[in-house]
C-alpha cells in the first residue's frame, strides 16, 4: 500500500475517532445558527428558507447582500450569527488539523518497511 493511501486511512481513522467527541458543540451552534436565523426571518417578515439560507451565508461568511435586516435587533443577531460561524469554521478546522498531525505522528512512528528503501 502506498504511503499516501496509508496516510489518508491513518486521517480517517483519527477523524472518525475526534469527531463524535465534537458532536454535541457541533450540533449546538448549527442549530444556534438555524434558530437565529428563523427569528431574524421572522422579524424581518422573511420566508421560512430565506431565514435558514439567510443564517448559512451569513454564518459561513459569504454574504451575498440579496437579504440584508433592517431591523437594529435583527442586525445584532446576524453578527451573533456571523461570530457562531466562525466558531463553526474554526471547530471543523481544528478537527481536520487534529487528525492530520496525529496520522503523520503515527506514521513517524512507525518504521519504514525494508522492501521499499533503497
Amino acid at each position: 500500500m502506498s504511503q499516501a493511501k496509508q496516510l489518508r486511512r491513518r486521517f480517517y481513522r483519527e477523524l472518525q475517532t475526534l469527531l463524535p467527541l465534537v458532536w454535541p458543540v457541533f450540533s449546538l451552534l448549527i442549530g444556534l445558527m438555524v434558530s437565529l436565523g428563523l427569528l431574524i426571518g421572522h422579524l424581518e417578515g422573511w420566508k421560512f428558507f430565506e431565514g435558514i439560507y439567510f443564517a448559512f451565508v451569513t454564518g459561513l461568511t459569504v454574504g451575498y447582500g440579496d437579504l440584508v435586516p433592517k431591523l437594529p435587533t435583527s442586525r445584532i443577531l446576524a453578527i451573533v450569527i456571523g461570530f457562531t460561524g466562525i466558531l463553526l469554521t474554526a471547530l471543523l478546522a481544528a478537527i481536520g488539523v487534529r487528525a492530520l498531525h496525529a496520522a503523520l505522528l503515527e506514521k513517524a512512528a512507525t518504521p519504514a518497511d525494508p522492501e521499499r528503501t533503497p
